[in-house]
C-alpha cells in the first residue's frame, strides 16, 4: 500500500507560544489564525508542504480520553500527539477497510467527511496496537 503523510495533530495548551515557536521560530506558514480567533475556526493550522499539515488542538478540543493515563495526569503530564493521518488514494479504501475487518481492527469512528491538508475527504479512525490513534482519509 501507498500512503502520505497527511497531518499531524498536537494537543496545545498555549496556542500563542506555539504558533510563535512553528511560525516565528520554525517558519512555517499558519492557516485559519484569525477565524480560530474569531472563533469560526476549531484550531488553527501551520503548513509544512502543499499537501502536509500540523493542526494545533487547543485544549477543549482533546478528545475524550486521550487527556492521559492517570499517572500522566498525577505528574501534570498529557500526550502531545492527538492522532496522526495517513492519505491513501481511492483504490487503495476498500481493500484496506477489508483488512482491518480481517485484523478484527475496529473503526471508532467513520467514515465521515473531515477537512484537511487538500480539503474535504472521507476518513476514518482506528487505533494501532499500543493505542495510538490512526485517522486514515482519502480525498475524490
Amino acid at each position: 500500500m501507498k500512503a502520505v503523510l497527511d497531518h499531524i495533530v498536537l494537543a496545545v495548551l498555549d496556542m500563542d507560544a506555539m504558533l510563535a515557536f512553528y511560525c516565528g521560530v520554525v517558519g512555517l506558514p499558519a492557516e485559519r489564525v484569525d477565524a480560530y480567533r474569531d472563533g469560526s475556526a476549531l484550531f488553527p493550522f501551520v503548513r509544512l508542504g502543499e499537501s502536509t499539515i500540523i493542526d494545533l488542538f487547543p485544549r477543549e478540543m482533546w478528545a475524550k480520553g486521550l487527556e492521559g493515563s492517570a499517572e500522566q495526569q498525577r505528574a501534570g503530564r498529557f500526550p502531545n500527539l492527538n492522532h496522526f493521518c495517513l492519505a491513501v488514494d481511492a483504490a487503495e479504501w476498500e481493500p484496506l477497510l477489508a483488512r482491518f475487518a480481517a485484523a478484527g481492527v475496529a473503526i471508532d469512528s467513520g467514515p465521515m467527511r473531515l477537512s484537511g491538508a487538500r480539503g474535504e475527504a472521507l476518513a476514518i479512525y482506528v487505533a494501532d496496537p499500543e493505542g495510538n490513534k490512526l485517522e486514515v482519509r482519502f480525498y475524490d
